[in-house]
């Protein structure tokens, strides 16, 4: 089994046998949840920018947008994950497997 290598570790292991993605997928969350909340809000700022009632409507799409994008980035993180998980799954069943076949 490999050790734990850490962030940079990761990063420059050329054979790729450490992951980096699981490990910075929190932070591209909170990116993902930042950059809506920039949107919406410049969504509402460009509402009011434009006129009263464009402003009020960009008041109750604006959180309906963020609340949207952040459940299909949120999705699109966890289908990553999935994927990640069933690699690393996969590669613990054949080293078992090759183990169990040694003589």
């Amino acid at each position: 089994m490999t050790e734990n290598k850490g962030f940079f570790g990761s990063l420059f292991d050329l054979s790729f046998s450490e992951l980096v993605t699981t490990k910075i997928v929190k932070i591209l969350y909170i990116i993902a949840i930042g950059l809506s909340g920039l949107m919406a809000l410049g969504m509402v700022i460009g509402g009011f920018s434009n006129s009263a009632g464009n402003g009020f409507g960009m008041l109750i799409l604006a959180p309906i947008v963020f609340l949207l994008q952040v459940l299909f980035s949120r999705i699109l993180l966890e289908l990553v994950i999935v994927v990640f998980k069933i690699s690393e799954n996969t590669s613990h069943l054949v080293q078992k497997d090759n183990t169990n076949s040694l003589p």
